[in-house]
């Protein structure tokens, strides 16, 4: 069976507790440096392709060593299998879109049995004189997420996209639905937009409606 319906989802924040990156960031250079570059990308001074690329060349850790720092220090919410079996079921296609590093995800999913997801992500060289990352596309946030929701429309297909940060905006606004995960930077611009969502604070919660995601879009911007 086939879905008419696809979902979109980001990775840091939104399947983890925590920006991957950002724990590797604060981890390597300090709070001060990564601090410095995230007021300038929210001051709209720097992108985020630029701010990713500055913090990166702080990272002197094999691949590996990044992995189980990340393992250590950050939980995948449990919630996102269930999720994926029930989307499975449902003949729902998911494709992870993601402005961090993939083989850090393709580990993280590994060591949940998710190996089968579909992931779109920028990648680093791993160099031990400072990471440097190899954008997807030219954007000003090295993967332009928006126009993989946009192809799915194109091609008449219901999209639904799920997301909490800065890199989520233009994707978010771009699908026929979306959630935002509470108390993050996505929902309060939904909010400031006044564009409709759906809030949630795990998987669980989005996977007990995914039966009803079409029929019932009762999305609100001040839930």
């Amino acid at each position: 069976m086939r879905s008419d319906r696809a979902v979109f989802v980001d990775f840091d924040g939104t399947i983890t507790d925590l920006d991957t990156f950002d724990v590797l960031v604060r981890a390597c250079a300090g709070p001060q440096e990564w601090d410095e570059l995230e007021q300038r990308l929210h001051a709209g001074t720097m992108t985020l392709r630029d701010v990713l690329a500055r913090q990166a060349a702080y990272i002197r850790i094999s691949i590996d060593d990044a992995d189980a720092l990340l393992r250590d220090r950050t939980r995948f919410d449990p919630g996102f299998a269930r999720y994926i079996a029930r989307c499975e079921a449902e003949g729902v296609g998911v494709t992870v879109l993601s402005s961090g590093v993939l083989s850090l995800i393709q580990r993280a999913f590994a060591r949940n049995g998710l190996e089968r997801v579909a992931i779109l992500a920028n990648e680093v060289d791993a160099s031990p004189d400072g990471w440097r990352f190899r954008f997807r596309d030219a954007s000003d946030n090295g993967h332009d997420k928006a126009a993989a929701v946009r192809a799915a429309r194109d091609a008449g297909i219901h999209t639904v996209f799920i997301g909490d940060g800065h890199s989520d905006f233009a994707a978010a606004i771009t699908a026929d639905e979306r959630y935002a995960k509470r108390g993050r930077a996505l929902e309060a611009h939904l909010r400031e937009q006044g564009i409709a969502f759906t809030p949630f604070s795990n998987f669980d919660e989005i996977a007990a409606q995914i039966r009803c995601a079409r029929q019932s879009p009762s999305a609100s911007t001040s839930s």
